[in-house]
């Protein structure tokens, strides 16, 4: 579930890149994925977490701990979006939501 993006910052000359971690919560331990998570946390830029449908209470949970908890003052979530998706085949609407928490 684990998959690092890289993604260009600058299209400069110098072409420098940063990378983003985007982790895919699931139903495993909030707790468990915020220890692992914070390593990453210090080789990255941003940690993005996404989440869907009955997942979503535990990554606002796991965000909640990584900036006020785990790395306070080391971190800020610089954005949160909410959408929905209609899967094919199915009669209702899977809520997803992506939060970006960033360095200070």
């Amino acid at each position: 579930m684990l998959r690092e993006e890289k993604n260009d910052l600058s299209k400069e000359k110098s072409k420098a890149v940063a990378l983003d971690f985007v982790f895919n919560v699931g139903n495993e331990p909030v707790m468990r994925n915020a220890v692992n998570l914070t390593s990453h946390f210090g080789k990255t830029e941003n940690l993005i977490l996404r989440a869907r449908g009955h997942s979503i209470p535990n990554a606002v949970a796991l965000a909640n701990i990584l900036t006020e908890t785990l790395l306070l003052g080391k971190s800020k979530i610089q954005k949160i979006s909410v959408d929905g998706e209609l899967p094919q085949g199915m009669n209702r609407m899977i809520s997803t939501i992506e939060i970006i928490i960033s360095k200070n």
